[in-house]
């Protein structure tokens, strides 16, 4: 079965990027949306010369978390079976979309894992980020009874029956915590498939405090103990190597 899918980015300043990133995706991607969340950089003005990707337009930058939410609505009110989403920061492989679209055949949420396997070349996380990647994974899977390997990546696909049962209000980048919360708590069925760790040889900001390693995990930790507060997860919930086929 043919699945229809659209390939959404979230794009914050990220004019050095998002050209050959968007050519790149464009490869594998017959529909493909970028979210410009009020890029100050000169990235509207690149975005204004392509016809090839529909543009959405944050008119002040709202979050990273705003970004995706305003995909996920894009993506059901024209009712795409899958949603896909890829950074722009050219820290993911494009060319493995169709990877993600078909694995959406055995599961309803299909996320990218930098630690699920090495592959030869990979770079070296920042070690603030390793370490907090780990954290965040391993209480998520004691809380949840999940069992992920990375909490944060950015490499996903949805099917459309899972983006109904995802009501996302965290506009940061804990965005994901929420996400991994509403659906062990909608029992939704998870797979995990391995992609290349990739880390650019230049500075990346979270913005403000957040910068500091000690005070983002302790902003992760309140979105977590926030989202479990309205939500009551099915007690043996188990992310699979092969998931079940869920009836569309």
């Amino acid at each position: 079965m043919s699945l229809k899918f659209l390939t959404a980015l979230p794009v914050y300043n990220e004019a050095t990027h998002v050209d050959g990133v968007l050519d790149e995706v464009l490869r594998t991607s017959p529909h493909v949306l970028v979210v410009d969340d009020g890029s100050t950089d000169g990235s509207a003005e690149v975005l204004a010369k392509r016809a090839d990707v529909r543009v959405l337009t944050h008119e002040r930058n709202q979050g990273y978390g705003a970004a995706l939410r305003s995909a996920f609505d894009y993506a059901a009110a024209h009712c795409y079976d899958v949603l896909v989403t890829i950074d722009c920061d050219g820290q993911h492989e494009p060319q493995r979309i169709p990877e993600f679209v078909a694995a959406c055949a055995d599961a309803q949420i299909v996320s990218g894992s930098r630690y699920l396997r090495e592959f030869g070349g990979a770079s070296a996380p920042p070690a603030d980020r390793r370490r907090i990647n780990i954290e965040i994974t391993s209480e998520l899977n004691r809380r949840l009874g999940l069992n992920l390997t990375d909490a944060f990546c950015g490499f996903k696909a949805y099917r459309s029956d899972a983006l109904a049962r995802l009501h996302i209000t965290e506009t940061g980048y804990a965005m994901p915590l929420e996400v991994w919360v509403q659906a062990a708590g909608a029992g939704l069925s998870i797979v995990e498939i391995p992609v290349p760790l990739i880390y650019l040889e230049e500075e990346r900001s979270f913005g403000g405090s957040l910068d500091n390693a000690n005070t983002r995990l302790e902003y992760y930790r309140v979105v977590l103990d926030r989202a479990l507060s309205a939500e009551i997860p099915p007690p043996h919930l188990r992310t699979k190597n092969l998931c079940r086929e869920v009836a569309e």
